[in-house]
């Protein structure tokens, strides 16, 4: 593996309708889909594995699993190494039956932005400063996306937005879409703030409530 990540010539879309036709079964395993996913690239699996939480769809555990191997995978590509992933990730069933949907629905989405993706922008893709850097922020992305706030709106799509957009941008060399991954990665820690000085307020009003009667 290389810190300099080449252009991939195999479009996330594309990976996500094969995936999805490949999967058999009520119930399917991340190291099923990682092996469905072939040799195209860790960034292409930290991308696929954002697809659940772009859209309006439950799936349960996928939260925590996804996550945490998504930082994984960001530690490997930060530290130029394959990514080491424990066993209780790699073989835990989820639900076929709702993922199948669900990364279909997310090939449509992502075919909507297809047209506008290209290299442009390489002092945010083309060193391997920069991609450790890049790296970093995914790792954080994933930390961000395990927050317990599954019930909150938005607390799992504004990372996941986050990460695809710096995946997509660094695995083909598209500056623009780097800079849409920091914009999420951003905005995802102004939201957290902002809900955790709600909470804090919201905390201090109740004991004074409680205080005063």
């Amino acid at each position: 593996m290389t810190s300099d990540f080449r252009d991939n010539s195999h479009t996330l879309r594309a990976t996500l309708e094969e995936t999805a036709r490949a999967i058999d079964g009520k119930a399917v395993t991340l190291r099923e889909i990682l092996a469905l996913i072939g040799e195209q690239g860790l960034l292409l699996m930290c991308a696929v594995l954002t697809v659940p939480f772009l859209l309006p769809v439950s799936i349960p555990g996928v939260s925590t699993v996804f996550g945490l191997a998504i930082i994984l995978i960001s530690i490997g590509i930060t530290t130029n190494r394959q990514p080491w992933l424990p066993r209780q990730i790699m073989d835990r069933p989820i639900d076929a039956e709702k993922l199948v949907p669900t990364l279909e629905k997310g090939a449509g989405l992502v075919r909507r932005i297809e047209a506008v993706i290209h290299p442009r922008l390489h002092g945010l893709t083309g060193s391997a400063a920069i991609n450790r850097f890049n790296g970093l922020v995914l790792i954080l992305g994933g930390v961000l996306l395990m927050f317990p706030l599954g019930l909150v709106p938005f607390s799992n799509t504004l990372p996941a937005f986050a990460i695809l957009f710096l995946c997509i941008g660094m695995s083909q060399r598209d500056g623009w879409f780097v800079v849409a991954g920091y914009a999420g990665t951003l905005a995802t820690i102004v939201y957290f703030s902002a809900l955790a000085w709600l909470a804090i307020v919201a905390g201090k009003g109740i004991a004074s409530m409680i205080g005063s009667g």
